[in-house]
């Protein structure tokens, strides 16, 4: 049996490889999720995705799962909590920026807008092949950030965003040789993306 051509960046770490095979890039349409990842994404900046990756169930735990109603509601102590956290990145401007990117998350549903919605459209609604060409941001990520910021979302610059939306499934940068580039580019045309 011919052993699976990946994308060069994954490398052969059993963590890594499920990450790649199971997850990345596949497209995600799920609101609570897009926002989990955004969160999850912010706190990788200036660190590697694989330190991410092995704490992310201590971050769902910290988080309350994610739910932004719950996270909404943290204050100084669950702050003083996180900051305590030896299971998560313990930056105190990343966990406060997460709780307010809760807060924005709410008012934005509140207001009528979708945020799966409103993060799809810098995309034109359907996923982008980006050729799997390593850059570390585009015009779509450079717009999108300049829009999360705007709404006062933290650690969204473009080089993260750009990173979360080939992670989301908004970009399909799995390297045209990957197995996974055809079965997510067919992933987002059954889903409409």
């Amino acid at each position: 049996m011919a052993e699976r051509i990946r994308c060069s960046w994954c490398g052969t770490e059993p963590m890594m490889v499920h990450y790649h095979d199971e997850e990345w890039g596949l497209p995600i349409t799920d609101s609570r999720t897009l926002w989990e990842t955004l969160v999850l994404d912010g706190f990788q900046a200036g660190l590697s995705w694989r330190t991410i990756l092995a704490k992310r169930d201590a971050f769902r735990v910290a988080f309350a799962g994610f739910d932004p109603e719950a996270v909404a509601r943290f204050d100084d102590d669950d702050v003083a909590r996180l900051v305590a956290d030896p299971g998560i990145v313990r930056s105190q401007a990343k966990i406060v920026a997460a709780i307010g990117s809760a807060r924005t998350y709410l008012a934005m549903r509140e207001a009528g807008i979708d945020f799966a919605d409103f993060l799809w459209g810098v995309v034109g609604g359907r996923q982008v092949d980006g050729g799997g060409i390593a850059v570390a941001r585009t015009p779509a990520s450079e717009r999108l950030s300049k829009e999360l910021k705007a709404r006062g979302f933290k650690f969204v610059g473009p080089v993260i965003v750009h990173a979360w939306m080939q992670a989301v499934g908004m970009v399909n940068d799995h390297e045209p040789a990957c197995f996974r580039h055809a079965e997510v580019r067919d992933r987002a045309r059954a889903l409409g993306r």
